[in-house]
């Protein structure tokens, strides 16, 4: 799937014996950018999918807003709720960043073109916490990005070293399924979503 600033693609599998799956995902574009947010709800089932799918219904709404703000505007927002863990990324096209912040365990990767000054793999500082229970100091962390930079969001049932071997030659649908297929924990909601910068 495309917006003007990015191609991406999304693939998850609902934790066996559960009907919804407490793992949501958002692409919503504004004004010179695109929110990419991955959001975990705690435990599972129907409260973690509630909780999780509020977060996304906010983010949606505010998406033009700064990381630290959409946070502090979902923690507000989850307190009756079991809360939620997420990841955060804001692409900006007028200065080609992307800020990006993470509460919790959904891992964030951005893996660089070959033609980038930045090292190869660039990893999500994560900090402990639960968006509507406890909310750590908040920072968020911006690189520039190129064409073909490639981001890619996981939820704790996607095993650790996913991004191995690995070919950014491949579509992102491409990319989420295989992480999904070669390292789901099966015993957990998984959801992995890859989005590349195309400008």
């Amino acid at each position: 799937m495309n917006s003007h600033l990015i191609e991406w693609g999304v693939a998850c599998l609902t934790m066996p014996g559960e009907s919804q799956s407490g793992d949501r995902h958002l692409v919503q574009p504004y004004t010179n950018g695109v929110l990419v947010a991955v959001v975990d709800g705690l435990g599972h089932g129907a409260q973690a999918a509630a909780a999780a799918e509020l977060a996304v219904t906010i983010l949606s709404k505010y998406a033009h807003e700064s990381v630290i703000a959409l946070c502090k505007r979902c923690h507000d927002g989850l307190r009756k709720t079991r809360g939620v863990v997420m990841s955060l990324a804001s692409f900006n096209e007028r200065d080609q960043t992307l800020t990006w912040m993470g509460i919790g365990n959904v891992e964030g990767l951005v893996l660089s073109v070959e033609s980038s000054p930045r090292p190869r793999d660039e990893y999500l500082f994560l900090r402990g916490g639960v968006v509507g229970g406890h909310l750590p100091s908040l920072s968020a962390s911006f690189m520039p990005v190129m064409r073909g930079d490639t981001l890619i969001f996981v939820t704790d049932g996607i095993r650790s070293g996913f991004a191995k071997g690995l070919s950014m030659s491949d579509p992102p649908k491409l990319i989420a399924n295989r992480v999904l297929a070669d390292y789901s924990k099966g015993s957990d909601d998984a959801l992995v979503l890859v989005a590349r910068y195309l400008k």
